[in-house]
């Protein structure tokens, strides 16, 4: 298999640097723009806790995980861990000789040392869209298949306020799969409801990517970001993802109904560790 592998880095911008930024700045930095190609591996190395977020998009033959420069390592895995949702058809992902069937919305947990990993679509007319996020492993975890029926779901907000979703956790303490420092879950909206992470918070500790999709193509989400204090925002299209660093507060709005999905790498795996804002500190 060819390597088919598209990637840039993104530097870490402090507090200070984007409260002076404008759109185009604030675009530059913190919004991926195109995750899915059609036979391509996009990835971005972020040094935002060592993150890597991407997307993979098999047509005909499978794509293979090959090693970036950023890493520095001869396969991708040696010395990380990755989590793949699959957002689109159905495909496959292999892993040294393991080959796990994945379903839309289902999650694959990949460990350190893996060292062949390809990802291929069942039909290339309906094909798989991998969304990926690694980040840097101190121990290997067994690799395993993470089904969305199978993800602790947990029901927050209200109607009254726009924002009645559920959050689907894929990984938690009960859950039978473990991670080194990845913490990845989706979540949904009742209808009616648009707001997500409201009342909203930061967490110092541990940075955090969102990918925005089942989107329509002419509707937005307004992603809220900066610190509370001094708030900015992203306009946001189907399947694309933001940067959050941890001194940023992470909300936004839709235009239309939409589904998103989270993931945290930093220092801890503790989901409620947050430091909530309450929506009247806000400016």
């Amino acid at each position: 298999m060819t390597d088919h592998t598209d990637y840039e880095s993104r530097w870490a911008i402090d507090p200070d640097a984007a409260a002076l930024m404008g759109t185009d700045e604030l675009r530059q930095n913190f919004l991926i723009e195109t995750l899915f190609v059609s036979g391509r591996v996009c990835l971005t190395y972020t040094h935002y806790d060592r993150m890597i977020v991407g997307g993979i998009m098999p047509a005909a033959t499978p794509l293979l995980l090959a090693p970036i420069k950023p890493t520095g390592t001869s396969a991708f895995l040696d010395r990380r861990e990755l989590i793949a949702v699959n957002i689109g058809g159905p495909g496959s992902i292999s892993a040294d000789g393991q080959t796990f069937a994945v379903g839309t919305r289902d999650m694959v947990y990949l460990g350190m040392g893996l060292q062949t990993v390809a990802f291929a679509s069942d039909n290339a007319d309906n094909p798989a869209k991998y969304y990926v996020l690694s980040a840097p492993a101190h121990a290997s975890h067994p690799a395993m298949l993470l089904k969305i029926d199978g993800a602790r779901r947990l029901d927050l907000g209200a109607a009254e306020t726009c924002n009645k979703r559920s959050i689907f956790q894929f990984i938690h303490p009960d859950s039978p799969a473990r991670t080194c420092q990845l913490v990845v879950g989706m979540t949904t909206f009742a209808p009616g409801s648009v707001w997500n992470t409201v009342p909203c918070h930061i967490h110092d500790r541990r940075m955090e990517a969102y990918l925005y999709f089942d989107l329509p193509e002419t509707a937005r989400v307004f992603h809220m970001m900066g610190e509370p204090d001094e708030t900015r925002h992203l306009v946001v299209a189907n399947e694309q993802a933001v940067l959050s660093p941890g001194w940023s507060i992470h909300s936004g709005v839709g235009t239309a109904s939409y589904t998103f999905i989270w993931a945290m790498a930093g220092d801890n795996v503790d989901y409620t560790d947050i430091d909530p804002v309450a929506i009247g500190d806000l400016r």
